[in-house]
């Protein structure tokens, strides 16, 4: 009887919890206040990310400076998300000439590995794991050529604070011992794991310390050497001799030949702001056309939560990700009819194809023609943001950790499609569908916001839902960050998978019960989980009193601060 009481007790205190409004904001969910300073900001999903990127500002050091020292400190902190076996995608607001500059650092497919390997062996998708979807890491890449455009201290100032916790040791945060721990059961035996990421042949548990001294030396070198040690030095001879002795084809010559793309960020205006994503082969632009579509309806009226609200957000999901799985690829390689895609007129023909009172089991991709992450952003006292995203994919990638280098290869070429003639189809040198995209926000052509919300699929989802709630729903940085959250998923896939049932509704703790009973009544299949609903990072920048404003995520380790 006491355990039944107690159970009680705890269902009733959790309904209180998520259902009564917030006494200070009036919100119907608890929230924190915003972090606001003059100087400078970031935002990442670890404290002493967080800190090392304040202390590289204060030091002198600009917002690029900043985030890739917190970058490599998180590729230290929270393997689970990221690393220098990875890639990344960047936007940079450059204050001294007003304007948004993107940066596309992924890696390629390797050149030796044709898709008649895949045919010959009976594969209808790209192995998850092990040598098979592992692509060029595309991350260090990236942090030189931003750091050429926009960088002011040494790489051996940058790098230092991550070597020195990687050789000292730092204690090992909550969530990212969680996400550790569930790592090792797939991934504990495949080559060089172990060695590093299982010391005393457990994964840390949250509070201990954990020391990665082969990391410090692979980013102590790449700090006095330059991007030229890990694309043509000794680590690049290390990882290729290593791919090809675990049955891989990832080469010294892979390495030798990557560069990342500068390219120009895309844009829709949503009620007076010009949001802007990184066109493909990231999925960015499906949060334009979700917004394009949502544009046409009155949000604000319906509220925050209601069931009119959730119906056509995962209804314009649905529809932009028909798209998504159709053109998304390596523009490289296709002809992509992005800026159609985007069209406020493209966006009316695909509205009309949402019934306000049923749920859609299928869309058809339109005729436009005629990831787990990490996420941080830095704001520094010259006016420069940069919006930063980088993973391995799968969490910690592929497994494989080259030998002495301390950090694992990606697995990014999973999201390749294996069926011949699709824009997504495999080809050696291509780089795949990518999930990890950063968002960013001009008002009037000035900067506003730099944000990112991490997740694989979530990603343009959240984007959109953090634009809503800020927009329509009048929700500051915090708040927009805090609401409850929506994620559909089940719809049809890069890689060839197709939706045919309607998919799945999850939403987070805080949606009325007369919203869930509404759904359903609609013909939506509605579930709820913990966790899956992406991470979030966002600096403000109040051009009124020039200051900024620092929101982080509260579902994870997350920490904005400023000075």
């Amino acid at each position: 009887m006491k355990v039944i009481m107690l159970v009680i007790s705890i269902v009733v205190i959790t309904t209180i919890s998520v259902y009564s409004q917030d006494r200070i904001t009036g919100r119907p969910f608890a929230t924190r206040s915003e972090v606001i300073a003059k100087n400078g900001m970031a935002a990442t999903s670890q404290p002493l990310a967080t800190q090392i990127a304040l202390d590289i500002l204060k030091a002198g050091g600009t917002a690029v400076d900043a985030a890739i020292a917190a970058n490599a400190a998180l590729g230290l902190m929270e393997p689970t998300g990221c690393g220098i076996g990875g890639d990344l995608f960047a936007m940079v607001w450059d204050a001294r000439t007003g304007t948004l500059h993107g940066l596309n650092a992924s890696g390629r497919s390797p050149a030796s590995l044709t898709p008649d390997y895949f045919k010959e062996r009976g594969l209808k998708q790209v192995p998850s794991h092990g040598p098979l979807p592992v692509t060029v890491p595309g991350c260090v890449d990236g942090w030189f050529e931003l750091h050429a455009r926009f960088g002011k201290l040494s790489m051996v100032d940058i790098l230092a604070p991550a070597i020195r916790y990687a050789e000292e040791g730092f204690p090992v945060s909550e969530l990212v011992a969680y996400y550790w721990a569930r790592s090792l059961p797939v991934l504990k035996d495949w080559d060089g794991f172990a060695g590093t990421f299982m010391p005393g042949g457990r994964a840390p548990r949250a509070g201990e310390i954990f020391v990665n001294p082969r990391l410090a030396n692979t980013y102590r070198i790449i700090a006095n050497e330059g991007r030229e040690a890990f694309y043509e030095g000794d680590i690049a001879r290390t990882i290729g001799e290593f791919v090809r002795r675990n049955g891989g084809f990832l080469s010294y010559d892979d390495l030798a030949s990557h560069q990342s793309q500068w390219i120009e960020p895309v844009s829709t205006n949503y009620r007076g702001y010009d949001v802007w994503e990184l066109p493909p082969n990231g999925q960015g632009i499906a949060a334009l056309q979700m917004l394009n579509i949502l544009e046409g309806y009155d949000v604000r009226a319906m509220g925050f939560g209601s069931p009119e609200y959730v119906h056509l957000f995962v209804e314009a999901k649905k529809l932009a990700y028909e798209d998504r799985a159709r053109f998304y690829a390596d523009a490289d390689f296709n002809d992509i009819p992005v800026r159609r895609l985007i069209s406020k007129r493209y966006a009316r023909a695909r509205r009309k194809l949402i019934d306000p009172s049923r749920a859609a089991e299928s869309y058809d991709a339109g005729e436009p023609r005629g990831g787990d992450t990490i996420y941080l952003t830095v704001a520094d006292s010259q006016g420069n943001m940069v919006s930063l995203i980088q993973s391995n994919y799968r969490g910690m990638g592929t497994g494989l950790s080259p030998d002495g280098l301390g950090f694992i290869l990606q697995d990014r070429g999973e999201l390749f499609d294996l069926t011949p003639g699709r824009p997504n189809s495999y080809a050696p040198g291509k780089r795949p569908f990518h999930t990890i995209i950063p968002a960013f926000i001009t008002k009037k052509g000035k900067p506003f916001v730099s944000f990112g919300v991490m997740g694989g699929a979530m990603q343009p989802q959240g984007h959109v839902q953090i634009i809503v709630n800020m927009i329509d729903f009048d929700m500051n940085l915090q708040e927009a960050g805090d609401a409850p959250r929506i994620c559909h998923a089940g719809s049809s896939q890069p890689t060839g998978e197709r939706m045919a049932d309607g998919g799945t509704v999850y939403l987070e703790s805080g949606f009325p019960y007369r919203t869930i009973r509404a759904l359903t009544r609609m013909g939506h299949k509605i579930s709820s989980r913990v966790g899956g609903y992406g991470g979030y990072q966002a600096i403000l920048f109040d051009a009124e009193n020039k200051v900024y404003f620092g929101a982080s995520e509260s579902r994870k380790d997350g920490h904005a601060a400023g000075y």
